[in-house]
């Protein structure tokens, strides 16, 4: 992107907190595809760029398993739903709303669904 002046102006990913929007990296150092884990407050993030070039970000670890691999998951489509797979047990969830599409609990009872944050790419 070009600004006004001629000179490059950098897009970037930012995710919003309870306080304000947290800057996370430029918006061309996400590979269409795939996701990167950021840290927010203490809290690992899964942060996702579709090959549409939508942003999309949800809670890093995996409430089957518990492992913090979220962000290594394989993105793609199920239907009209953006989703990422774990690569743990492999249940979807939906990348809008974190949501399983596979299973409503995880085996010790609690919802199987991940937390999202609202996110944007700003110049």
């Amino acid at each position: 992107m070009t600004s006004t002046t001629g000179t490059a102006v950098e897009t970037t990913v930012e995710i919003a907190t309870g306080t304000g929007w947290v800057t996370i990296c430029p918006y061309d150092r996400l590979t269409p595809g795939r996701g990167v884990a950021a840290l927010i407050e203490g809290e690992q993030v899964a942060v996702f760029r579709t090959r549409a070039g939508e942003l999309y970000a949800l809670g890093n670890r995996d409430p089957f398993s518990g492992a913090y691999v979220m962000s290594r998951g394989i993105v793609g489509r199920r239907g009209e739903v953006p989703i990422v797979t774990s690569p743990m047990y492999q249940q979807a969830f939906d990348l809008r709303t974190g949501e399983c599409l596979d299973e409503a609990t995880t085996p010790d009872g609690t919802p199987a669904a991940l937390p999202t944050w609202r996110v944007r790419a700003r110049s």
